[in-house]
């Protein structure tokens, strides 16, 4: 049963020691991957991190991730996908990672799974996409998956029902949406970018069981939640552990930890 550890929206800085949204955002990821991996029983199969991996967009945003895991001795020894989000810079991140990671757009084998990886980042705006070249490869992987398949990208392929950030989701959701649905080996979708937790489900063309959605929190500040937090922390960082099963269902953790304190 493959095992991914979902972060997402650390947020880092060139800055080691710079403040975004007041929080100290080296600092937050450190505290929140050694929270997370102490909660676990053990250590996951992958961690994913899906977008906004570094507020500035700069080659020393990306150098303090690599930090960070070098530090929790991670980068050995716990297998990386990356996705950028609106506040990435996606050349700087592949020049960085890419010979230590899986990176958005690609397709990622688990076990008996699949991850497929999107990257919705779109140069100059904050609303997400998915490009034409983009849509095409997704579209050719769809047809010849037959493995379960969890697909990861950064916005929200919906409207989770906040006035703030719908209208900078996915700027073109039901172009993604429908061949996600119409393809029976895709078992859920989980993103980033809304800071909180979130779930969803929506239903396929064909019947049967619906599609699942989850929105990961945050690593280094929450958003106002629109749904209720299961853990009843909805102001705290967060991250989610989510479990492939091997009948091709998925099981999720959620995982909360006290936040840092603020500038």
């Amino acid at each position: 049963m493959p095992r991914i550890l979902q972060f997402s929206d650390p947020h880092l800085l060139a800055d080691p020691h710079g403040f975004c949204r007041g929080r100290p955002p080296r600092q937050a990821l450190v505290e929140g991957l050694t929270q997370a991996l102490q909660q676990l029983d053990q250590i996951p199969d992958l961690l994913l991190i899906s977008g906004d991996l570094c507020q500035d967009e700069s080659w020393g945003g990306y150098g303090r991730l690599r930090e960070v895991l070098e530090e929790l001795e991670l980068l050995d020894r716990l297998p990386l996908a990356l996705i950028p989000g609106n506040h990435d810079h996606p050349q700087l991140l592949r020049a960085a990672f890419g010979r230590h990671c899986t990176l958005a757009p690609g397709l990622l084998p688990l076990g008996d799974w699949q991850l497929l990886l999107l990257n919705t980042h779109r140069s100059g705006t904050v609303a997400g996409w998915i490009s034409p070249t983009q849509r095409q490869w997704m579209l050719q992987q769809l047809t010849a998956l037959s493995p379960p398949t969890l697909v990861a990208l950064h916005h929200p392929p919906v409207p989770i029902g906040s006035a703030e950030l719908d209208p900078i989701a996915l700027s073109q959701p039901d172009p993604v949406l429908e061949p996600l649905l119409r393809c029976s080996a895709v078992r859920g979708v989980v993103f980033g970018h809304i800071h909180q937790h979130w779930f969803g489900a929506l239903p396929r063309p064909q019947g049967g069981t619906p599609l699942p959605l989850w929105g990961c929190p945050s690593s280094l500040v929450a958003f106002a939640a629109v749904q209720p937090c299961p853990l009843g922390q909805a102001d705290w960082p967060g991250a989610r552990l989510l479990e492939l099963g091997d009948q091709g269902e998925i099981n999720t953790t959620l995982l909360r930890w006290p936040p840092l304190r603020s500038a």
